[in-house]
Order: C-alpha cells, then sequence, then structure tokens
C-alpha cells in the first residue's frame, strides 16, 4: 500500500515572527538571489496574499507576478512587501 504525502509547503510552518525571521536570514545567506524572492512570497502566502495586497497598495495579481520565480522585480516593490509584512532587513560586516 503506498504512502500519500502532500508536497512540502514552507507556508504551512511560517506561523510566528521568530521562525519568520530565521526563514527569511537563512533565503538571504543563500548564494542563490532567488531564495530571498521565494521566501518573501512564502511569508506572503503565510500571512494572506490578499491582504497583503491591500496593505502594499499592489494587486494580487501584480504581487504574485513580481514574486513568481524567475521575476526580476523592482527594488521599491520588494521593499513595500517585505515593510507590509513588519520585517526590518539590516546589514552586518561579515567576518571571516
Amino acid at each position: 500500500m503506498p504512502i500519500k504525502s502532500a508536497p512540502f509547503d514552507a507556508a504551512d510552518y511560517l506561523n510566528d515572527e521568530e521562525t519568520i525571521a530565521e526563514y527569511l536570514t537563512a533565503a538571504l545567506e543563500d548564494p542563490n538571489p532567488e531564495a530571498f524572492l521565494v521566501a518573501v512570497k512564502d511569508v506572503a502566502r503565510a500571512r494572506g496574499m490578499a491582504q497583503l495586497a491591500k496593505d502594499t497598495g499592489l494587486g494580487r495579481e501584480s504581487l504574485y507576478k513580481a514574486l513568481s520565480p524567475g521575476a526580476k522585480p523592482r527594488y521599491d516593490t520588494v521593499l513595500k512587501v517585505v515593510r507590509a509584512l513588519g520585517i526590518t532587513l539590516h546589514a552586518e560586516v561579515h567576518t571571516e
């Protein structure tokens, strides 16, 4: 009898601020530049795309398009989304 499983969806596990912050931090550390946008989209879906669209002033379809794989959203779009999610990004000196 085969085991049934559902595909993994990170948004299902992003249910508190600490988990979200750790997830986004890990995505920023990934050398793949798309990893951060995927993570932001996961957080956006966890919080609710319709509400995020209202909070950013972007249409839902525009929001999905900006956060889709291969998209190259403008910096101001990413900044609107990040701020609407209540996320603060900051830079640190990398020491190694």
